[in-house]
This record gives C-alpha cells, sequence and structure tokens, in this order.
C-alpha cells in the first residue's frame, strides 16, 4: 500500500509540475518540458510526458499542435484557471509587479512556461476593482530621471538564440553591426543579459579575450546558437561587472574626480553621494567636491551636462592620489 501511494503521490506532483509550465499563449514541447522537470529533481523520458499529456488532454483543456515534431502542447484559450496554482491577492500582486520589471529579460521559453500563471495573476488583481491590492498598482512605479527613449526594436529570432545560448552557455554566432555602421562577424562566450534603459545588452567575451564586452541585441543582424558548450569563467560575476562600470562603458579604471558646481545644481549630491568617501567644500556660492568614482563614458555625459555650472574638473588616477588638500 506504501509503495502505491508513493506512486499516486509521484504521479500527482508530475501533473502539477506540468500544469506550472504550459502556457496559454505560444507552445511548449514535450523535450522543454523534460529540461523544466529536470531543473525541478524530476528525470522523465519525452515519452512518458508525451503519454501524460495526451492522458490529460480532455481534462486539463490542451492543445495539441500535431503540424511538426515534435509536437506542441498549450492550454486552450478559452479554459478557465481551474488548472494553474490558485493564487491569493498578495500572491497575484507580487507576480503582476515582477512581471513589469522582468518581462525584458526573461528568455521566450520561460515566458511561454510562465504565462499561465502571469495570466492569472492579473485576472485575479482585475476581478476586485475595489481591493487594496489593485489600487497598489496604482500607487508605485520605478521611474528614471534620464530622458525617455523607445526601447530600439530587438529581431524575436534573435532575442530567442541569444536566450537559448545564454541559457544553456552555448557558444553564439553573431552577425553584428555596430554604431558606426561596420558589419563583422564573430563567435561569443555569452555570459548575461542586462537591460540598459532602454535598450537589451549581451554581456560576452570573444574568443581569444578574458576581457566582457557589451553587443546590443537590436544591432544583431543574424544570431546563432551553436553545438559548441562551455565552462563559465569562474570569475565572472555580473556585480563585479556593474562595479567596475562596464554598464556605465568604462574599463574599470579608479579615478579621484574633483570639480567646483554651483550650489543650486550641485544640492542634490549632498543628499545622493557619489561615492561613500566625497568630500564637500563650502566655497559661498559654489561646492568643491572630490570623490573616488569609476571614469565612464555616462560620468563624462553627466559631467557635460551641467554645462558652465560645472568648473575645474579633474580626474586623477587613483594611484596618484596623496591628499585630499592636494585638490584644488
Amino acid at each position: 500500500m506504501r509503495g502505491k501511494r508513493e506512486g499516486t503521490q509521484e504521479t500527482a506532483r508530475l501533473v502539477l509540475e506540468l500544469l506550472k509550465r504550459i502556457p496559454r499563449t505560444g507552445w511548449t514541447s514535450a523535450p522543454e518540458l523534460r529540461k523544466h522537470l529536470e531543473a525541478a529533481g524530476m528525470k522523465r523520458d519525452v515519452r512518458s510526458i508525451q503519454r501524460t499529456l495526451d492522458q490529460l488532454q480532455d481534462l486539463l483543456q490542451l492543445e495539441r499542435d500535431t503540424r511538426s515534431r515534435p509536437h506542441g502542447y498549450r492550454f486552450k484559450r478559452d479554459a478557465d484557471f481551474f488548472a494553474a496554482p490558485k493564487l491569493g491577492a498578495q500572491e497575484s500582486l507580487l507576480l503582476h509587479l515582477a512581471w513589469r520589471q522582468l518581462h525584458p529579460l526573461l528568455p521566450p521559453s520561460l515566458k511561454d512556461s510562465l504565462s499561465a500563471l502571469f495570466e492569472q495573476a492579473r485576472i485575479n488583481l482585475g476581478a476586485k476593482p475595489g481591493s487594496r491590492e489593485r489600487e497598489w498598482l496604482s500607487k508605485v512605479r520605478v521611474v528614471s530621471r534620464a530622458q525617455h527613449l523607445l526601447p530600439p526594436p530587438v529581431d524575436p529570432e534573435v532575442f530567442e538564440a541569444v536566450c537559448h545560448a545564454l541559457y544553456d552557455n552555448k557558444l553564439l554566432e553573431v552577425d553584428y553591426r555596430n554604431a558606426v555602421g561596420e558589419q563583422w562577424q564573430a563567435q561569443v562566450m555569452p555570459l548575461g543579459l542586462v537591460q540598459l534603459e532602454p535598450a537589451l545588452y549581451l554581456v560576452c567575451r570573444f574568443d581569444g579575450h578574458d576581457d566582457e564586452r557589451l553587443l546590443a541585441l537590436h544591432r544583431m543582424r543574424v544570431a546563432r546558437p551553436t553545438t559548441l558548450g562551455f565552462q563559465r569563467p569562474a570569475g565572472f560575476d555580473l556585480d563585479r561587472c556593474h562595479d567596475e562600470g562596464l554598464f556605465a562603458f568604462g574599463r574599470g579604471r579608479m579615478v579621484r574626480l574633483s570639480f567646483t558646481i554651483d550650489k543650486e545644481a550641485g544640492a542634490h549630491l549632498l543628499e545622493m553621494r557619489l561615492s561613500d568617501d566625497q568630500t564637500v567644500k563650502d566655497l559661498g556660492d559654489s561646492y568643491r567636491i572630490a570623490a573616488t568614482v569609476v571614469d565612464t563614458w555616462v560620468l563624462q555625459w553627466w559631467l557635460h551636462g551641467f554645462g558652465k555650472r560645472i568648473t575645474s574638473v579633474i580626474r586623477r588616477p587613483i594611484s596618484k592620489v596623496i591628499d585630499e588638500s592636494d585638490s584644488p
């Protein structure tokens, strides 16, 4: 009896894990579901997954696309969500807020597999017009202080290829056109995906190099995952890339920056400092500010944005800084 009960529980768990990953829009296949199950600690072969889906097709209101192999599966568009995990109001709110921020960075296969869950969260909130949770959505925003720019279009096939290579740790072949119109081809090691408003960039390494570069997805004309796998570099870390200024188009060069700025223009720097070691000297109608920062193109654009309200800008390589009193 115990073995039979354990078998029933395992079957129930299999069905629940499959339901979490079947989309309402787009299609998923048995091989894709097998990968998701393995990541969840369940090993099943493709044939057993297909049999389970076929057995549950009518009961769970599934559609099967037989036009090509492997067959695709999804929920019928008019299916209710009785089969999807039930979400409370707070869980729905959390998922909806997460979707706002994360959907540009999710690989297509994950978007498809989680679409039913996010859709249920949206429906749950929409069905509660007077709820505090729905009201909260109109009370919070993540806002950038930079000039709003529309995101450049990215070829969906390029995005999917980049995500597959990144997810599976496969080398990626790209046909690329840079900002000045030069075209070239290369094989790169995909290491990360970042959104630098409003565009998406691939963090990668070129063959024969040990430093990270940024490639804009909207400048990729073609992207092709190869069958060649690779070991991710042991020392690679997206947080380190951020700290070294890669995402601000710098190369990790630390400088001691000092400048004089009008009080009106620089008042916010007393509240939001450039660095932990920032110092400020009150010069009457202006401030003399010094801070240790990474020297980047974004820093230069920021300084130029003040125009004549900022003067006497000095960048000293950090190794040459001896004493702050040396600053003019």
